[in-house]
């Protein structure tokens, strides 16, 4: 975690509790146009404001489903794909999971669930990494929020998690019902109505599932 990366997090967003989730504080940006353009992106549809600036709707339900069944995660290796804002991994180490991994591909998200584990006072591995063509390793439970947001992603998000699914990992993920996630392989385990940025998602409430994989047998295009 570069002292740049974590001087700029500080800078631009400020800690706070989770709307969804009042037990866990992050830091989190006020307004997120201006943040994204700071960050060189281009704000449309497909290419989202940075993830670990904001408790993106399906984190919050995921992470409220954490928090309520801690049975999850307690004394289990964790993977938090995907992890953003780190708000499902802190979720994850309060239910008292033995060892909680957050994996990024952003420096800056990596810098944030740094800060935000430590706000909260839980360990939390912060890995920058793009592990999708690889394994989850050891983990025994894998948590993914908001992760089917475009074509390209679901793909790659899909076959990571069904070989994890495949060898024993209990996969759940948090989903607000975006386009392109294959609902055709999972089971629904709870549904919430989540408060949302109206200047993210253009409505103050995202009704948000959590779901939990089949691992089903492989087909050609796993």
């Amino acid at each position: 975690m570069s002292a740049l990366s974590t001087a700029f997090v500080r800078l631009h967003a400020r800690l706070a509790p989770v709307a969804f989730v009042p037990e866990v504080r992050l830091h989190q940006a006020d307004e997120p146009i201006g943040l994204w353009e700071l960050t060189e992106g281009e704000f449309r549809s497909d290419q989202p404001p940075p993830f670990w600036a904001f408790a993106w709707a399906g984190g919050q339900g995921l992470a409220r489903y954490v928090v309520d069944n801690p049975q999850l995660s307690a004394g289990r290796r964790v993977l938090d794909l995907a992890s953003g804002s780190g708000l499902v991994a802190i979720a994850a180490a309060q239910a008292g999971a033995a060892a909680v991994r957050a994996v990024e591909v952003d420096p800056l998200a990596v810098a944030a669930i740094t800060l935000n584990a430590e706000a909260n006072g839980v360990r939390v591995d912060a890995e920058l990494a793009d592990i999708l063509d690889g394994d989850a390793g050891d983990a025994e439970v894998i948590f993914a929020g908001d992760v089917f947001y475009s074509a390209a992603m679901t793909n790659r998000v899909l076959r990571f998690l069904l070989r994890a699914a495949r060898n024993g990992a209990q996969v759940l993920v948090g989903d607000p019902g975006r386009a392109f996630l294959p609902r055709d392989r999972f089971d629904e385990l709870a549904s919430y109505e989540v408060p949302v940025s109206e200047a993210l998602e253009s409505v103050r409430v995202k009704r948000t599932t959590v779901w939990q994989l089949r691992a089903g047998r492989p087909t050609a295009g796993d």
